[in-house]
């Protein structure tokens, strides 16, 4: 269709045909993930929005787009005003909104393999306060009304080996086989696609950057599992690794297997399973236990393999990274650097690694004012160069078969300005100080959260994203439980303690709208702490990303004495591991940039 405008209109003609005064489009797939495929960007492809986390609500003559902080100048760049209106999340939600603008009496549509059974449950009440409905759809009306729908991805399983998993799938069936005896449990749903590759030792291309299959699968008690995935994804090799023990079923068989566990006690996590799996297990006549997925604790508190993984990955990474900004020290003052270029030579020499399988998410290549939209993702229309004097934002990463990466990194191109080097100074006080912290085991990231925005916070200023988020092990950039966010802010995942083996980042930032953006990255592993008379057990991070800091942007004069050791540590460590693996003029750049300050 030639325009957002046309798409939009086509949606309401076709609520109208099949009578709804509505409908509800999420930014996900039937697995509830972050990051999904081309075949599911119903979102995208409705407003233009390119963001990686937002829902839209089209009724007959008004429509409204919610995102949350990350997206507040992105989403006004790329949806129309002439026909969305933007609404913020925490602040409103879609139910609260429905609730107000829905017409009386309407009849709301909504896709029930996109939703969760909470957001339903919230929906419902908030409509019948306005005597409307909440409708499941048998079909999306979107796929009726967008003719050049991608098919899903077709591409096959691979195994991942138990060296680089440090667990066999058996040992892990076997563990989430024990927790459905221990509740008495006969078998447990697993919807969420990092928890299914997690579990089952295997790797997919089904979603860009996220290396997992659509797939879905029940574990029994007895430690055999079913598998729901299109067949022919699952070649020999994938077959036999998983062995009789697994049973392999066409991934459109899913819902009627569901439908046949009549008098069956089956767990099912309400966070990461849709609603359609709620309502089918219970029009089955199974009991439905409301767990959490058994899968995901475990899945965040890496095992010695996983954490050697990522230690190698991490230092294959930082070189990659290094070399980068050494070419970008030198080209980019010349002039003839833009935001899709840089982009491109730092995926370059990621890929002359020999090791990289995908990027970890769309590079944030982010030049003076769009380095302050927060998840800026550059295009030829908004694409800029880098030009002298200005900040240049570049957050990225890979996917190795051993660990994935993320790491954020702010330059000046030229000279900074006094209140650049002022709030870099700032936003690294945090970084550090939320590094060296140590903690009592129990402590969650959301009393933690507060380190890295205390300097910020004293100047007035502050940030409108989380610290910090977890990392998986070649599977999502963006894993849970775990996150270092405020409390209760809508930020998910903030009171979930801190464990031994958990991957966070820690970033904080700071985002002059229209001018610039700082964010400093690395990503740290929570490991046990030894204190002097210590009456609790401690918990500290180890820092596991390397590659230097822009020195031309620290205000020596705003750090502390232990702050400067900090970085000169720091510093040393990206020398001593990155340093080996670089040649010639980038090793003698790193030197001088990871000489003590």
């Amino acid at each position: 269709m030639s325009s957002y405008a046309d798409r939009l209109r086509a949606l309401r003609e076709e609520l109208a045909r099949r009578r709804l005064d509505g409908f509800v489009v999420p930014l996900t797939d039937e697995h509830m993930s972050e990051y999904v495929g081309a075949y599911a960007q119903r979102l995208a492809w409705l407003t233009g929005f390119q963001g990686s986390a937002g829902v839209a609500a089209v009724l007959p003559a008004e429509a409204a787009i919610f995102t949350d902080g990350r997206y507040t100048l992105q989403v006004r760049e790329q949806v129309s005003a002439d026909q969305w209106s933007y609404q913020s999340v925490p602040q409103t939600s879609v139910a609260e909104w429905l609730g107000e603008h829905a017409p009386k009496g309407g009849r709301i549509g909504y896709d029930p393999w996109l939703h969760t059974k909470t957001w339903v449950e919230q929906a419902t009440r908030a409509l019948r306060d306005k005597g409307a409905e909440l409708v499941a759809v048998d079909t999306n009306p979107i796929d009726a009304v967008w003719p050049d729908r991608p098919l899903p991805s077709n591409a096959r399983l691979v195994v991942q080996p138990d060296a680089l998993a440090g667990r066999s799938s058996a040992d892990k069936r076997q563990e989430i086989a024990d927790w459905l005896i221990a509740r008495n449990a006969d078998a447990t749903v697993l919807s969420a696609l990092d928890s299914i590759a997690w579990t089952f030792n295997v790797r997919g291309a089904d979603v860009d950057h996220t290396p997992v299959a659509l797939a879905y699968a029940l574990v029994n008690s007895d430690g055999t599992a079913d598998l729901f995935v299109a067949p022919e994804k699952v070649g020999e090799d994938v077959a036999q690794h998983l062995g009789n023990a697994v049973r392999i079923h066409a991934r459109d068989t899913f819902a009627p297997h569901l439908a046949g566990l009549n008098g069956k006690k089956v767990a099912a996590d309400p966070e990461r399973a849709v609603s359609a799996i709620f309502a089918t297990l219970r029009d089955a006549g199974a009991t439905v236990l409301e767990l959490r997925d058994p899968a995901v604790l475990p899945k965040a508190i890496k095992n010695e393999a996983e954490i050697a993984g990522q230690d190698a990955a991490q230092a294959r990474d930082g070189a990659a990274l290094s070399r980068f900004l050494h070419w970008l020290s030198i080209e980019a003052p010349k002039g003839g650097v833009d935001e899709i270029s840089a982009q491109t030579k730092l995926r370059e020499f990621r890929e002359a690694t020999g090791a990289l399988k995908d990027l970890s998410f769309d590079t944030i290549s982010g030049a003076g004012p769009n380095g302050a939209v927060v998840h800026y993702r550059v295009s030829e229309e908004t694409n800029r160069p880098l030009e002298l004097n200005s900040l240049y934002l570049v957050d990225s990463g890979g996917q190795y078969q051993d660990g994935t990466t993320d790491v954020t990194r702010t330059v000046a191109i030229g000279e900074p300005t006094t209140e650049m080097r002022t709030r870099f100074t700032l936003v690294l006080k945090g970084h550090i100080a939320l590094a060296r912290a140590i903690f009592p085991q129990g402590t969650r990231g959301s009393q933690l959260d507060t380190l890295a925005r205390q300097y910020l916070w004293a100047a007035g200023l502050d940030y409108a994203h989380g610290t910090g988020h977890g990392v998986g092990s070649f599977l999502s950039v963006h894993e849970g439980p775990q996150r270092i966010a405020p409390g209760g802010s809508g930020f998910a995942g903030g009171d979930e303690p801190l464990q031994a083996g958990m991957i966070l980042s820690n970033e904080p930032g700071y985002y002059r709208a229209h001018e610039y953006g700082i964010r400093i990255e690395n990503l740290v592993l929570v490991e046990p702490r030894d204190a002097p008379g210590a009456e609790k057990k401690l918990l500290g991070f180890r820092t596991l990303t390397f590659a230097p800091l822009d020195r031309r942007l620290i205000d020596l004069d705003l750090l502390t004495d232990e702050e400067r050791a900090w970085v000169d540590g720091y510093h040393a460590q990206v020398a001593a591991i990155v340093g080996p693996q670089l040649d010639g003029a980038a090793a003698d750049w790193l030197r001088i940039e990871t000489a003590p300050l």
